[in-house]
Protein backbone atom coordinates (compact mmCIF):
# COMPACT_ATOMS: atom_id res chain seq x y z
CA UNK A 1 0.00 0.00 0.00
CA UNK A 2 1.70 3.57 -0.78
CA UNK A 3 1.34 6.32 1.54
CA UNK A 4 2.54 9.78 1.31
CA UNK A 5 3.15 11.82 4.36
CA UNK A 6 1.68 14.70 5.33
CA UNK A 7 1.96 16.99 8.61
CA UNK A 8 1.56 13.97 10.84
CA UNK A 9 -0.91 12.11 8.75
CA UNK A 10 -0.49 9.20 6.75
CA UNK A 11 -2.76 10.10 3.26
CA UNK A 12 -2.82 7.12 0.76
CA UNK A 13 -1.85 7.67 -2.70
CA UNK A 14 -5.02 6.93 -5.41
CA UNK A 15 -4.23 4.14 -7.59
CA UNK A 16 -4.49 4.18 -11.40
CA UNK A 17 -4.09 1.05 -13.30
CA UNK A 18 -2.73 1.79 -17.05
CA UNK A 19 -3.34 -0.48 -19.79
CA UNK A 20 -1.37 -0.60 -22.95
CA UNK A 21 -2.67 -0.48 -26.17
CA UNK A 22 -1.20 -3.46 -28.26
CA UNK A 23 1.52 -3.81 -31.46
CA UNK A 24 5.13 -4.32 -31.78
CA UNK A 25 6.74 -1.16 -29.21
CA UNK A 26 3.36 -0.27 -27.60
CA UNK A 27 4.42 -0.08 -24.40
CA UNK A 28 7.46 2.15 -24.98
CA UNK A 29 5.03 4.07 -27.40
CA UNK A 30 2.56 4.04 -24.81
CA UNK A 31 4.89 5.24 -21.53
CA UNK A 32 4.95 8.71 -22.62
CA UNK A 33 1.14 9.25 -21.80
CA UNK A 34 2.00 7.62 -18.50
CA UNK A 35 4.86 9.84 -17.90
CA UNK A 36 2.72 12.57 -18.56
CA UNK A 37 -0.16 11.18 -16.11
CA UNK A 38 2.83 11.07 -13.36
CA UNK A 39 4.27 14.41 -14.06
CA UNK A 40 0.80 16.35 -13.94
CA UNK A 41 -1.15 14.45 -11.37
CA UNK A 42 1.99 14.17 -8.79
CA UNK A 43 2.32 12.96 -5.65
CA UNK A 44 -1.52 12.43 -4.83
CA UNK A 45 -1.41 9.21 -7.61
CA UNK A 46 0.30 6.11 -8.25
CA UNK A 47 0.17 5.41 -11.72
CA UNK A 48 0.90 1.20 -12.27
CA UNK A 49 1.47 0.50 -16.01
CA UNK A 50 2.48 -3.48 -16.27
CA UNK A 51 4.03 -4.58 -19.54
CA UNK A 52 1.41 -6.56 -21.01
CA UNK A 53 2.36 -10.03 -22.54
CA UNK A 54 2.97 -10.69 -26.29
CA UNK A 55 1.94 -7.13 -26.80
CA UNK A 56 3.48 -7.55 -31.09
CA UNK A 57 0.37 -10.62 -31.22
CA UNK A 58 -2.09 -9.48 -28.45
CA UNK A 59 -4.23 -12.33 -27.06
CA UNK A 60 -7.52 -11.46 -24.48
CA UNK A 61 -7.20 -14.64 -22.52
CA UNK A 62 -3.60 -13.53 -21.52
CA UNK A 63 -4.00 -9.82 -21.05
CA UNK A 64 -6.90 -10.82 -18.83
CA UNK A 65 -5.07 -13.17 -16.38
CA UNK A 66 -2.87 -10.28 -16.21
CA UNK A 67 -5.35 -7.58 -15.78
CA UNK A 68 -6.50 -9.65 -13.03
CA UNK A 69 -3.38 -10.12 -11.13
CA UNK A 70 -2.77 -6.59 -11.15
CA UNK A 71 -5.97 -5.55 -10.11
CA UNK A 72 -6.01 -8.21 -6.91
CA UNK A 73 -2.23 -6.17 -5.45
CA UNK A 74 -4.10 -2.82 -5.66
CA UNK A 75 -5.82 -0.83 -2.60
CA UNK A 76 -8.66 1.03 -2.82
CA UNK A 77 -10.91 2.41 -5.22
CA UNK A 78 -8.74 1.88 -8.42
CA UNK A 79 -8.95 4.13 -11.33
CA UNK A 80 -8.55 1.97 -15.02
CA UNK A 81 -6.94 3.76 -18.08
CA UNK A 82 -6.87 1.59 -21.40
CA UNK A 83 -5.03 3.16 -24.65
CA UNK A 84 -6.02 1.54 -27.81
CA UNK A 85 -6.24 -2.20 -27.57
CA UNK A 86 -5.89 -1.92 -23.61
CA UNK A 87 -9.26 0.33 -23.45
CA UNK A 88 -11.48 -2.58 -25.29
CA UNK A 89 -9.67 -5.19 -23.61
CA UNK A 90 -10.40 -3.02 -20.51
CA UNK A 91 -14.21 -2.94 -21.41
CA UNK A 92 -14.21 -6.39 -22.49
CA UNK A 93 -12.63 -7.39 -18.87
CA UNK A 94 -14.64 -5.43 -17.08
CA UNK A 95 -18.00 -6.93 -18.82
CA UNK A 96 -17.39 -10.69 -18.36
CA UNK A 97 -15.60 -10.82 -15.01
CA UNK A 98 -15.95 -10.02 -11.69
CA UNK A 99 -13.41 -7.71 -10.05
CA UNK A 100 -12.85 -8.15 -6.87
CA UNK A 101 -11.68 -4.50 -6.43
CA UNK A 102 -13.53 -1.49 -5.99
CA UNK A 103 -13.62 0.91 -8.98
CA UNK A 104 -13.96 4.45 -9.60
CA UNK A 105 -13.64 5.53 -12.72
CA UNK A 106 -12.98 3.84 -16.49
CA UNK A 107 -11.10 5.70 -18.97
CA UNK A 108 -10.89 4.66 -22.30
CA UNK A 109 -8.60 6.63 -24.71
CA UNK A 110 -8.60 5.74 -29.24
CA UNK A 111 -10.01 1.71 -28.23
CA UNK A 112 -11.17 0.07 -31.36
CA UNK A 113 -14.76 -1.03 -31.60
CA UNK A 114 -14.51 -4.91 -32.95
CA UNK A 115 -17.19 -6.36 -34.35
CA UNK A 116 -20.84 -4.71 -36.19
CA UNK A 117 -19.79 -2.08 -38.06
CA UNK A 118 -16.05 -1.30 -36.27
CA UNK A 119 -13.11 -3.71 -36.79
CA UNK A 120 -13.49 -7.22 -38.43
CA UNK A 121 -9.87 -8.47 -38.55
CA UNK A 122 -9.58 -12.74 -38.60
CA UNK A 123 -10.28 -13.95 -35.50
CA UNK A 124 -12.32 -10.45 -33.78
CA UNK A 125 -15.06 -13.01 -32.51
CA UNK A 126 -12.54 -13.95 -29.57
CA UNK A 127 -12.28 -10.06 -28.63
CA UNK A 128 -15.53 -8.66 -29.60
CA UNK A 129 -17.71 -7.62 -26.77
CA UNK A 130 -20.99 -9.77 -25.46
CA UNK A 131 -24.22 -8.58 -27.39
CA UNK A 132 -25.46 -7.88 -23.46
CA UNK A 133 -21.81 -6.47 -22.31
CA UNK A 134 -23.41 -3.02 -21.26
CA UNK A 135 -25.68 -4.79 -18.28
CA UNK A 136 -22.51 -6.13 -17.42
CA UNK A 137 -20.46 -3.33 -16.55
CA UNK A 138 -19.87 -1.83 -13.13
CA UNK A 139 -22.70 0.36 -12.00
CA UNK A 140 -22.14 3.65 -10.85
CA UNK A 141 -18.74 4.08 -12.25
CA UNK A 142 -18.11 6.80 -13.92
CA UNK A 143 -17.02 5.85 -17.99
CA UNK A 144 -15.21 7.92 -20.26
CA UNK A 145 -14.12 7.62 -23.89
CA UNK A 146 -12.14 9.96 -25.40
CA UNK A 147 -11.05 9.84 -29.31
CA UNK A 148 -9.32 12.31 -31.56
CA UNK A 149 -10.66 13.59 -35.29
CA UNK A 150 -7.84 12.28 -36.65
CA UNK A 151 -6.67 9.36 -35.25
CA UNK A 152 -4.68 7.48 -38.43
CA UNK A 153 -4.66 4.26 -36.43
CA UNK A 154 -8.36 3.74 -34.74
CA UNK A 155 -10.94 5.30 -36.86
CA UNK A 156 -12.92 8.04 -35.03
CA UNK A 157 -16.20 6.39 -36.31
CA UNK A 158 -15.37 3.62 -33.70
CA UNK A 159 -16.21 6.07 -30.77
CA UNK A 160 -19.34 6.86 -32.05
CA UNK A 161 -20.42 3.25 -31.89
CA UNK A 162 -19.36 3.17 -28.40
CA UNK A 163 -21.18 6.35 -27.91
CA UNK A 164 -24.72 4.42 -28.94
CA UNK A 165 -24.08 1.30 -26.54
CA UNK A 166 -22.83 3.44 -23.95
CA UNK A 167 -25.32 6.15 -23.56
CA UNK A 168 -24.42 7.00 -19.83
CA UNK A 169 -20.75 7.54 -20.72
CA UNK A 170 -19.17 10.77 -21.14
CA UNK A 171 -18.08 11.17 -24.28
CA UNK A 172 -15.00 13.76 -25.39
CA UNK A 173 -13.77 14.73 -28.45
CA UNK A 174 -10.49 15.78 -29.16
CA UNK A 175 -9.15 17.97 -32.56
CA UNK A 176 -5.51 16.73 -34.12
CA UNK A 177 -3.93 15.31 -31.68
CA UNK A 178 -3.80 11.93 -33.32
CA UNK A 179 -3.77 8.25 -31.91
CA UNK A 180 -1.50 8.98 -29.25
CA UNK A 181 -2.83 12.61 -28.53
CA UNK A 182 0.24 14.00 -28.90
CA UNK A 183 1.27 12.21 -25.17
CA UNK A 184 -0.94 15.06 -23.52
CA UNK A 185 -3.84 13.57 -21.68
CA UNK A 186 -4.98 16.53 -20.37
CA UNK A 187 -8.74 15.83 -20.53
CA UNK A 188 -8.69 12.84 -18.96
CA UNK A 189 -6.64 14.52 -16.03
CA UNK A 190 -9.24 17.10 -15.62
CA UNK A 191 -12.07 14.08 -15.58
CA UNK A 192 -10.29 12.10 -13.06
CA UNK A 193 -9.47 14.47 -10.59
CA UNK A 194 -12.81 15.66 -10.55
CA UNK A 195 -13.82 11.76 -8.92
Amino acid sequence: MAFALSGQRRIMKRQILFIQGGGPGAHKTDESLVEYLRSVLGASYQVHYPTMPNEEDPEYGRWRVRITKELTVLAGDVILIGHSLGGSFLLKYLSEEKADTAIAGIFLIAAPYWGGNGWRYEGYERIALREDFVSKLPTEVPLCLYHSRDDEIVPFAHLNLYAEKLPAAAIRVVEGRGHQFTNNLSEVVADLTSL
